[in-house]
């Protein structure tokens, strides 16, 4: 009798971790991403600048200059798109208003679409989520709510702000998205020698992102992904041209292969399947794309 009990205690022991739960364990690819991005950078520019910091991920990555814009190519549609895995038929966002002007196919306890950050916040209570932005019309898009910080900053002060807060924090997400080149190509034009000194501003900028991170000692166990909302042609953008709709996705750090260009065709709202990807998020089914997995280790 009471071999059978000690049988049947075993028998239990090995119940309990069976392979069904182990598989439940989330793995990320990375502890840390860092999304930064520029509003209004066309990869048509990449043939005229230097851009040594973003070349250098380059190199050490993957990338494509052909990641298509959802239509119209402007920037609340694609920034939506971008966090929220979706085209502007499900999220809503299909102008630069206040609001989405078609009504959302679902929204979240918070009153939003689902975002990668929302996914992240509600499948890892424990993650640090930081964001920092130029223009006003980010805090909507990307559900304020699921960030520990989310903050509007100069121009000017977004790398030391971010920084700061890298550097004490050590977010496992952040986003750092400026307004520039854009304001650049509204006024001097698009495709201009001020519009291409600003990317290379705006590059030195992300070389004292990658420094912070380096600094901070995440170095090694972080992603960066580099990219845009949208491009444009002459002073403006909104239309169908490839200078308007062709955006960099540069992505490099831990378990990121060295492959270099990639051919697979990519849309904006494949980045956030992609940074998904990296957290093993589960995936809600009003989202619709795919991630760049073939970028990854």
């Amino acid at each position: 009798m009471k071999r059978n009990f000690l049988l049947i205690i075993m028998m239990m022991l090995i119940a309990s971790c069976t392979p069904q739960q182990e598989q439940e364990v989330k793995e990320w690819k990375a502890e840390h991403v860092f999304l930064v991005a520029f509003d209004g950078w066309g990869s048509y520019c990449m043939d005229s600048v230097q851009m040594p910091n973003t070349r250098a991920l380059m190199a050490n990555g993957a990338y494509t200059f052909k990641k298509r814009t959802v239509l119209p190519s402007d920037s609340s549609p694609n920034w939506a798109s971008m966090f929220a895995g979706a085209p502007t038929e499900f999220h809503g966002w299909s102008n630069n208003g206040d609001g989405p002007d078609v009504e959302p196919i679902y929204l979240t306890e918070n009153g939003t679409f689902p975002t990668v950050f929302y996914l992240l916040r509600k499948q890892f209570p424990e993650a640090v989520i930081g964001g920092v932005y130029e223009w006003g019309g980010i805090k909507p898009l990307v559900d304020y709510k699921s960030f520990d910080y989310c903050v509007q900053e100069d121009p000017a002060k977004i790398a030391a702000n971010s920084i700061a807060y890298i550097k004490e924090h050590k977010p496992n997400l952040m986003a750092i998205i400026y307004d520039d080149p854009d304001h650049v190509g509204h006024s001097a034009g698009h495709d201009t020698p001020a519009y291409y000194q600003r990317m290379e501003e705006l590059d030195a900028c992300l070389g004292e992102i990658i420094a912070a991170v380096k600094e901070a000692g995440i170095y090694d166990n972080s992603i960066f992904i580099i990219t845009s909302d949208h491009g444009g042609f002459k002073t403006g953008h909104g239309g169908r041209t490839n200078m308007e709709m062709n955006t960099p996705f540069i992505i490099a750090g831990k378990n990121v292969k060295k492959c270099g260009e990639f051919a697979e065709a990519m849309m904006q709202y494949d980045t956030a399947h992609t940074i998904a990807e990296i957290f093993d998020l589960d995936i809600p089914q009003v989202w619709n794309g795919q991630s760049m997995s073939h970028v990854f280790e």
